[in-house]
């Protein structure tokens, strides 16, 4: 038999809360230590800043651009700035709008300058420079040319140097750069007015300086310093002058001195020679002999060399001078009046540096060969 209802148990039911969430917060959902806590503040900021980063990113995408304030306005206050952009220089505004005048490009919020009009201004601005610059510099060099060169004739010049440039520019960009390269050229030069009232144009003196040719820079520096560089050049002049003459006679010296000792050298052997051919030698040799026998052909030309020479033989009381008739003419000789050398020749060699001893064998047996020759 089925059990009835009363004798069935029936499960008790849970018992329901007053409330969703408890009145008071459990100990366990607060953070436990200081570095939880820590890093709940650091994520709850990154959040804060994540939210307002991206607020002000979609309000700034969101919110319509600044219009331009108009060129005309007369009100330049505060109260106008707030609600409009200031119009850039270079630039026309009307309407909220930005149009950058004839030469300039717009990039943003501002008017920057064409390149290729900037490009052709620098090139015009250069070639009117110059030109003035070295007709200034012609006038005062050698007087052909002029300083003050008139605006008009600038501007009729650039128009003939454009047509033989060959360049592709544009009128109206020619005309701006034209226009850019004046302004340069007036901001750069000294100007003036004529009688007529026209402008005419001078390149600075600094500037003109750098057109004028080397040869007119050395004049001019000259001319400006005369006072001091005459007599600065005479001065160097003259040491140089004193330099190579003191040079000169030194060389003359030590040549003088080395052509004694060849002298002595000889003289010294001549009446040994003379001895060993059985006394048939002359124990003298002729002057001018030795002279042409030892000077080389360039040395004859000088007879300083040699007269210094003929001092130093007559100052050694070794040699005796004589004249001598010698085939019929009377002749200077020299003989050694030492019966042999009272220096060897290895010392004297060693303290002159004269010739070796064969050397000095050699040129007296050929002046004895040219002596019984004759």
């Amino acid at each position: 038999m089925a059990p009835t209802s009363d004798t069935k148990r029936k499960k008790p039911k849970p018992s329901i809360p007053h409330t969703l969430f408890p009145v008071e917060p459990s100990l366990n959902s607060l953070p436990s230590s200081k570095t939880d806590f820590f890093r709940l503040i650091a994520v709850v900021s990154i959040a804060a800043a994540v939210v307002v980063a991206c607020n002000f990113i979609a309000t700034s995408l969101n919110q319509p651009p600044t219009p331009f304030c108009d060129s005309n306005t007369s009100d330049s206050g505060d109260s106008v700035s707030e609600y409009c952009e200031p119009c850039p220089t270079n630039g026309v505004c009307y309407d909220g709008k930005l149009e950058c005048g004839y030469g300039y490009k717009k990039q943003g919020k501002f008017c920057i300058e064409d390149g290729d009009i900037s490009k052709a201004a620098k090139k015009l601005s250069k070639w009117v420079e110059v030109h003035v610059c070295e007709s200034c510099a012609q006038s005062l060099c050698s007087g052909s040319g002029k300083c003050w060169v008139s605006e008009d004739e600038l501007l009729n010049n650039l128009d003939k140097y454009k047509l033989n440039d060959n360049s592709e520019l544009d009128e109206a960009i020619y005309a701006v750069a034209k226009q850019k390269a004046m302004d340069t050229i007036h901001n750069e030069m000294e100007t003036r007015r004529d009688d007529r009232g026209g402008e005419e144009i001078k390149c600075p003196e600094l500037l003109v300086n750098h057109y004028k040719p080397l040869n007119c820079v050395i004049w001019q520096w000259i001319i400006k310093h005369a006072l001091l560089a005459v007599p600065a050049c005479a001065s160097f002049v003259g040491c140089i002058l004193i330099a190579s003459r003191a040079y000169q006679r030194h060389c003359l010296s030590v040549r003088a001195e080395q052509l004694y000792h060849e002298v002595c050298d000889i003289l010294e052997e001549k009446p040994l020679v003379s001895r060993s051919v059985g006394g048939e030698g002359e124990p003298w040799v002729v002057a001018s002999w030795l002279r042409d026998h030892l000077l080389l052909p360039k040395e004859r030309k000088d007879p300083l060399l040699w007269r210094k020479v003929e001092e130093l033989v007559l100052e050694d009381s070794r040699v005796d001078q004589y004249p001598k008739l010698v085939k019929g003419e009377s002749k200077v000789v020299w003989e050694w009046q030492v019966e042999g050398p009272l220096v060897s020749p290895e010392k004297r060699k060693r303290s002159v540096g004269s010739a070796s001893a064969e050397k000095s064998m050699n040129l007296s047996s050929n002046v004895h060969r040219r002596m019984h020759a004759g």
